[in-house]
């Protein structure tokens, strides 16, 4: 049986550019290292273009007070552009919904030189590297959690963490069960479920905000729908205590095409 290690924050990391150069390096799984090369160019539309092909960092400032995490990068979409939340349909869904809440510039996230800036938040992911047909291993959600780990304990702005799924729900969970050093009961997954977690004596909190991914699959049947995702957003900059003021005009129509 395979042995399973709890891993805790080093600390050795003085910042996330830090983090990220040995994020980027990595090649624990052999599965997906492969995955991420061997996918490139499969798509007609994206054929003769370079790929990323790399471990995806996150996005956002350093001193975000929400970050937003997924499950792993679109094949097509981060592994192809190498910025996670860019290049595909969910991408735009999501951007539409920052965007219209004043926490993105743009309405979508096309490339990294797409000049996108996001405004008191973070975007990451469970899982570093595309998985086929959109499913990680647990092996490899247990080799990437040093890294998410890692990532939300230098965000130390933080105190809202929205969940785009229930993988990103239930990492997140153990990831403030490892930080804090105390067991957090196990909450079921639902979309708009907030769970309140205190930091110590201090009277310090935390928020977890779980939502749908906002996938192609979920918009189209109406799983997930824009207005739930934008009131997810509201919610988070309601409990995280800050106005969105880094854009002018940042809250129209939120339409943006991938």
């Amino acid at each position: 049986m395979e042995e399973r290690k709890e891993v805790t924050p080093n600390r050795a990391y003085g910042s996330i550019e830090e983090l990220n150069r040995d994020l980027i390096a990595c090649s624990l799984c052999p599965r997906l290292a492969r995955y991420r090369v061997e996918v490139a160019g499969s798509n007609p539309r994206y054929r003769g273009e370079r790929y990323w092909s790399r471990p995806v960092p996150g996005y956002g400032p350093a001193d975000a007070r929400i970050v937003v995490v997924g499950l792993a990068p679109a094949p097509h979409g981060g592994n192809r552009t190498g910025r996670v939340f860019t290049g595909d349909y969910t991408a735009t869904n999501l951007m539409k919904a920052l965007h219209q809440v004043g926490l993105a510039s743009k309405p979508y996230s096309r490339s990294r030189d797409d000049g996108l800036e996001l405004c008191g938040t973070y975007l990451t992911a469970a899982l570093k590297c595309a998985p086929p047909d959109n499913r990680p291993l647990a092996s490899e959600l247990r080799n990437c959690f040093r890294y998410i780990l890692e990532e939300i304990a230098l965000l130390r702005n933080a105190r809202v963490y929205i969940a785009l799924g229930r993988v990103a729900w239930d990492t997140l969970i153990k990831v403030f069960r490892q930080m804090l050093g105390t067991d957090i009961p196990s909450r079921s997954f639902s979309h708009g479920k907030v769970l309140e977690i205190s930091l110590g004596g201090g009277g310090e909190k935390r928020y977890l905000i779980a939502s749908y991914h906002p996938s192609p699959r979920n918009m189209w049947t109406g799983t997930l729908t824009h207005e739930m995702l934008v009131s997810v957003f509201r919610k988070a900059i309601e409990l995280a205590g800050f106005t969105p003021r880094c854009f002018s005009g940042a809250s129209g129509s939120g339409r943006g095409d991938p």
